[in-house]
């Protein structure tokens, strides 16, 4: 199954790096070294050393394995909200692609709506009236993220309801959810998973961005773009405690960006992602 989208080197690139990073997640109790939350005053702003091979943090907590805890939690953050995101987007795509009228074109003109506004800008709303704190961050993104998978799906809805099969399907007495179900939605998955692997890297950092704004992973909980928050006073000083989540983030972004594009290009040839702000 793997064979035909890891073709390129850069998607076989791209496919190690989320690999190693989830990996990563999920062994970060016996991979980090130390515990994250674990504060020292007595070693802040220590040197990489063999006890500390990044160094420690202002409260002289390890830096290493805050990372690597952090993409516990930052990876953590994303399958979710990408699940949140994804059952929305195509239950609201499906049900206005297949019912059309007047249903559908209520749904259309909310995404329309949702999709005219600045995504940060609109999370940034949300999240600051929900609070600060994970379950805020999720369904903030989720809330407003759904809409360009609601779009793609039912572009690609509207076109197979027309198609012979679909007809067949319904002259053999068919019902609605079964035809949904069994002839339309193998259909629209792959190019729903290639949406989802290339937006993946967006989520990433716009969960980043919220942290580091302070309005998403409180401290002392170890996530990247909080890790970039905490450090940016110290950026002169210490400018590592900037550089390493910052490097982190933009490494697991650059893997996400390159499985998509191999995703894309082997289980998509229509190119759902160019369909997301398009009228179609």
């Amino acid at each position: 199954m793997l064979r035909p989208v890891l073709r390129g080197r850069a998607t076989v690139a791209g496919f190690f790096i989320v690999v190693a990073l989830f990996a990563v997640a999920l062994l970060a109790p016996w991979l980090a070294p130390h515990d994250p939350a674990l504060v020292d005053p007595a070693s802040s702003f220590a040197s990489p050393s063999v006890a500390h091979w990044l160094g420690t943090d202002n409260l002289g907590r390890d830096v290493l394995s805050r990372l690597v805890y952090g993409a516990r939690w930052s990876l953590g953050i994303v399958v979710v909200a990408t699940a949140l995101i994804m059952s929305m987007g195509v239950a609201v795509g499906v049900v206005a692609g297949y019912t059309g009228g007047l249903l559908d074109d209520v749904l259309m003109r909310l995404v329309d709506t949702v999709l005219s506004v600045p995504t940060l800008l609109l999370g940034l709303a949300i999240v600051g009236t929900l609070g600060p704190g994970i379950g805020s961050m999720t369904i903030g993104l989720a809330s407003i993220w759904w809409v360009g998978y609601a779009r793609v799906v039912r572009g690609l809805v509207l076109a197979l309801r027309e198609r012979g099969f679909v007809d067949a399907a319904r002259a053999l007495g068919a019902s609605d959810s079964r035809i949904v179900l069994v002839h339309i939605m193998p259909s629209v998955l792959p190019s729903v998973a290639v949406l989802a692997s290339l937006e993946m890297g967006e989520l990433i950092l716009a969960i980043s961005g919220l942290s580091f704004l302070g309005l998403g992973v409180q401290p002392p909980t170890p996530e990247w773009g909080a890790m970039l928050n905490d450090g940016r006073s110290f950026f002169f000083t210490a400018p590592q405690l900037v550089l390493y989540p910052g490097l982190v983030i933009t490494t697991a972004v650059l893997g996400f960006n390159l499985l998509g594009d191999g995703f894309r290009d082997a289980l998509d040839p229509v190119d759902a992602s160019r369909l997301v702000r398009s009228g179609t």
